[in-house]
């Protein structure tokens, strides 16, 4: 890859909404309109590659504060900054509860052909690559549910999710190289189609008995692919198109039954097929953008060769989803003779938003959500939440204003990884306080992830490394005593939006930008007194007031004010000031995984800076951070 090539993959950074930015101005009218909610995955710019497979030479890398090497090996496993909607985890240091398989969608109710049965579902090994979580969204993108697994799933737990394909990504390993990641065998004979990509197709070539080498000319960024052969896979497509390459090794003989389908210029078996076993490979990445062509190679797999149905929508989400959450609160009320009472714990976020608003569909006036008012909260937070659960969704919901009792706690304290368990501490003792006021529960309800399934310490990865304390995965108390209930467990953020939208949560919830279950109290650097939590308020107020009058909101990930520790000289009016360093912070992102600084124009930033400096007391300074994640992360602690 290029000096050139490296910069431009640099400059491109996926968008919440897919509308990219660059170094010039952002285009207020490419970003309000509202999004239409007919797709679980609306179609988006990718992650640009940056040809991290196994191609690419080791290179010397730092520690985290952890005293880990940062990076463990293909990306940072930490999405530190997604939202968090219960603060449960950060409290304990406690192994992460069971979780039924009824959680998986349609988990609970039969397979069938109508929308209330387990969606169809491919597959998708993840041997390493940076791609992988991509592929999975790519293949939702085509209505039909994808699940990653790590590559060494034993067969019984891929069999049991009854898929209709498989998905080899790519790694950064090479396949002849002792200890290389491999998959259970029973995936090359169990007659499910399978696609390997990149490291994939290596497998694939060398596991049936082909043979694969490094490549004396490695390829990496653009090429141009030429299909010698009529496969499905590669159905309408013409002769010639563009791909991105990012592999040092190469097949130099397939196996026994496969037929080269394609080549480029350097690499003679650029793609392969058995369509016999209906077993594909290819070597360029599919998933990516800059292979125009990539999401209709998918399609032919996916829809075509594998003929799965393209049933994964939000209505049919809703839908299964709800008939599962009633069915499992009304079978356990029955069997335990309790009431089936069923609380949530409310952030304001949209996560927690959606999760409670599936719950109440299911279950109605049985569930409570509770909402911890730990004054950390952005300005009008409290006031937003009561008016969209109370009084438009007639939720009941328990509020408690709990703001000295957490001020009273954080007092002195500067290190951010005590602030979040401290946090999370008081947060679990009030929450306790005011389930136990209810009566007899039964679930709680959290708004997990699937990012956060897949990057989290738990039976479901393979590696994980801790860069902060964070989302709700781990953590929760060993002595939990109700059972979870974590409706949004296996959809990516852009997914709950859509969801949201279709259950007729305002817009303004819906795309509300993700903010820290530790609030305010990690973007203050040092001690959380409440004069500095009135000064960032104000702040990050503007901040978000002028994006917005920009028409930039829904093109970020996040933005918000940081209150720093410096002090900086100043001139205001004829005096010297010796006053507060605010920093603004503004990325784009498709997950929260990785960042990028957003480019915001500079007559945003100029009025950003001139009205805290303005209209903030205490302030004579602004600043803006233009780092990216990896190295940073987006949130400052």
């Amino acid at each position: 890859m290029s000096d050139a090539e490296e910069q431009q993959a640099d400059l491109a950074r996926a968008q919440d909404d897919g509308a990219p930015l660059d170094d010039s101005a952002l285009r207020p009218a490419d970003h309000e309109a509202p999004r239409p909610a007919d797709d679980l995955v609306p179609r988006s710019e990718d992650v640009v590659p940056r040809s991290d497979d196994h191609e690419q030479p080791a290179r010397r890398r730092g520690k985290t504060v952890h005293g880990e090497l940062a990076n463990a090996g293909h990306r940072v496993l930490a999405p530190d900054d997604a939202e968090v909607e219960a603060y449960l985890e950060v409290a304990l240091d406690a192994a992460a509860p069971e979780r039924p398989h009824v959680d998986r969608p349609g988990g609970a109710v039969p397979r069938g052909e109508g929308s209330g049965g387990e969606p169809d579902t491919v597959v998708v090994l993840d041997f390493g690559s940076q791609y992988a979580q991509l592929i999975a969204r790519r293949v939702r993108e085509l209505h039909v549910y994808s699940e990653l697994l790590p590559f060494d799933t034993p067969w019984p737990e891929i069999e049991k999710r009854r898929p209709r394909a498989i998905i080899l990504s790519g790694g950064p390993s090479s396949v002849y190289e002792q200890g290389a990641p491999r998959p259970d065998p029973a995936v090359w004979s169990a007659g499910i189609p399978v696609l390997g990509i990149c490291y994939g197709l290596h497998l694939m070539a060398r596991e049936l008995g082909g043979d694969v080498v490094s490549a004396a000319k490695r390829e990496y960024g653009p090429a141009t692919i030429t299909f010698t052969d009529e496969s499905p896979l590669f159905a309408g497509l013409g002769r010639e198109q563009p791909v991105w390459m990012s592999h040092g090794d190469s097949i130099v003989a397939p196996p026994p039954g496969f037929q080269p389908t394609a080549e480029t210029a350097s690499t003679p078996f650029a793609a392969m097929a058995d369509p016999v076993r209906r077993l594909y490979g290819i070597q360029f990445h599919p998933e990516v953008g800059h292979t125009p062509r990539g999401r209709d190679v998918l399609r032919n797999f996916v829809l075509g060769i594998a003929g799965a149905r393209p049933t994964w929508t939000p209505a049919n989400f809703i839908e299964s989803t709800v008939n599962e959450i009633r069915s499992r609160v009304d079978a356990q009320a029955r069997d335990s003779g309790g009431s089936g009472l069923v609380i949530c714990a409310l952030s304001g976020g949209v996560d927690s938003a959606v999760a409670a608003g599936l719950v109440h569909r299911a279950v109605g006036d049985r569930l409570t959500c509770i909402y911890v008012d730990h004054g950390l909260m952005r300005k009008k937070e409290s006031e937003l939440l009561r008016g969209t659960f109370e009084q438009n969704l007639g939720m009941r919901l328990v509020m408690v204003d709990a703001r000295e009792r957490f001020l009273a706690r954080l007092a002195g304290v500067t290190d951010p990884e005590s602030k979040r368990k401290i946090i999370g501490d008081e947060f679990i003792r009030v929450f306790e306080e005011e389930a136990a006021k209810l009566g007899r529960i039964d679930f709680l309800t959290q708004g997990t992830l699937y990012p956060d399934v897949i990057e989290s310490t738990t039976p479901e990865t393979k590696a994980a490394q801790k860069i902060k304390t964070h989302h709700n995965v781990g953590g929760l108390p060993a002595d939990l005593r109700f059972t979870l209930i974590e409706p949004l467990r296996y959809l990516f953020k852009d997914e709950v939006r859509l969801v949201g939208l279709e259950l007729g949560l305002p817009e303004a919830m819906v795309f509300r930008q993700p903010f820290p279950g530790p609030g305010l109290a990690i973007r203050i650097i040092g001690e959380v007194t409440a004069e500095r939590l009135d000064t960032l308020r104000e702040a990050d107020w503007i901040v978000i007031d002028e994006i917005k009058a920009a028409g930039l909101y829904r093109s970020l990930w996040q933005s918000f004010a940081i209150l720093t520790p410096v002090r900086s000289v100043g001139v205001m009016g004829d005096g010297r000031t010796y006053a507060n360093v605010v920093a603004v912070r503004a990325v784009t992102s498709e997950d929260g995984m990785t960042a990028d600084w957003a480019k915001l124009p500079y007559d945003v930033l100029g009025t950003i800076s001139s009205r805290i400096v303005n209209e903030v007391p205490g302030v004579n300074r602004v600043v803006y951070d233009i780092s990216s994640k990896p190295p940073a992360t987006i949130e400052w602690e």
